[in-house]
């Protein structure tokens, strides 16, 4: 019986590759010019680190567009609130990984209402989609990415 898999799944040498081009661009550009700013990548994890919460936000939006440049949905940045310690202020951003229950039980929903004859179902961090026909596993495709759930999804394992 065909069926894919719904997965969310952001390659560390990616989000490591964005984090370089976005320090490499710091060093170019003039508004850094002598200025304690920095991107740390660890642990699936970047800590954006300067001497002003301004130049923070700035760090964010050359972080997103990095990592726009290297494939990596936006929406799946998953940052908390600007810290101030001592002189310099940082933020810590994390990246989705995996689907969580609360949004994997929505795509089922999402998937049941559609009323495409096809069985979706929860496996952990990702949900699995199983259906007679092939045109029915696209459609559901089609329902998932037109859905609004603040979280990117691919799709893997697609077998006849």
């Amino acid at each position: 019986m065909p069926s894919f898999d719904i997965i969310t799944e952001i390659e560390a040498t990616e989000i490591r590759n964005a984090v370089e081009n976005s320090n490499r661009e710091l060093d170019t550009r003039y508004d850094f010019k002598n200025v304690e700013a920095k991107f740390e990548f660890k642990d699936d994890s970047v800590k954006v680190v300067c001497e002003s919460d301004f130049q923070v936000q700035q760090m964010m939006e050359i972080l997103r567009n990095n990592c726009t440049k290297r494939k990596i949905d936006p929406r799946s940045l998953k940052s908390g609130d600007i810290q101030h310690v001592g002189k310099s202020y940082f933020k810590e951003v994390s990246f989705i990984q995996g689907i969580d229950k609360d949004v994997a039980k929505k795509l089922v929903k999402l998937i049941k209402d559609s009323k495409i004859k096809v069985q979706p179902s929860i496996q952990g961090d990702k949900v699995r989609v199983t259906g007679k026909k092939r045109d029915d596993l696209q459609a559901a495709m089609a329902v998932v990415r037109e859905a609004e759930l603040d979280q990117p999804f691919q799709f893997d394992n697609f077998r006849d």
